[in-house]
């Protein structure tokens, strides 16, 4: 993956089930209800990162909705949230007409009787992320367990473990060419997700170069 410049995750990995929130009329009312009165904890950075988001367009392939799959109104979900800050609320706003810079995905990481949901929320002007969120399905309504407003960031559901990638800049970069990522995994134990062991990618610096794994020191 060339970072989040300009496009997101290529690929529905699993399961898992990626949809980008248009509007704000996604869920039934008895779920949007349900959604606002969670609490929460999220997940991604700032950054350039989907295009496809701010373009409204919704990312194929995707699988057909497995039995534990159910929609949530991403917006509503996000701007709900005691844990999301009010930075993230303020920008989460239509950046055409009904349409909101979000990117959900749907999938199982913390073993809940309902897929969880990963939500991604990106600027209007450079799709980047400035907010990454999971939400955990308890008794009924949706819960924060996991965020990261650390900008640029963007969560991803990688074969049932949560995916994080960071970009970052060293100095000089223009904020289209990142230096390189860092991609940290999280996997689900004890009712929390724990940290594992981040990767390093730095980015070629030549023209289609892709990023380059950095050997432990």
């Amino acid at each position: 993956m060339r970072g989040l410049t300009g496009a997101g995750p290529d690929r529905a990995r699993g399961s898992t089930q990626a949809v980008i929130a248009v509007g704000t009329a996604l869920a039934a009312p008895a779920l949007f209800l349900a959604a606002c009165g969670s609490g929460g904890t999220g997940a991604r950075d700032e950054g350039p990162a989907h295009a496809s988001a701010v373009a409204g367009a919704v990312a194929s392939p995707s699988p057909g909705p497995s039995e534990n799959y159910r929609r949530v109104d991403p917006v509503a979900l996000v701007k709900g949230d005691p844990e999301v800050s009010p930075s993230v609320k303020r920008e989460l706003k239509p950046c055409n007409g009904d349409e909101y810079p979000v990117d959900v995905s749907y999938g199982n990481l913390t073993g809940a009787p309902v897929d969880d949901v990963v939500v991604n929320v990106l600027t209007c002007a450079d799709a980047v992320g400035i907010g990454s969120y999971v939400y955990r399905d308890d008794a009924g309504s949706f819960k924060n367990v996991f965020k990261s407003e650390e900008s640029p960031v963007y969560a991803e559901i990688d074969q049932g473990v949560l995916s994080v990638t960071r970009q970052y800049y060293e100095k000089g970069d223009p904020i289209s060419s990142p230096s390189g990522e860092i991609v940290t995994p999280y996997t689900w134990k004890a009712g929390r997700f724990a940290q594992g062991k981040p990767t390093r990618n730095e980015y070629s610096k030549s023209a289609g170069g892709g990023p380059t794994p950095v050997p432990d020191s």
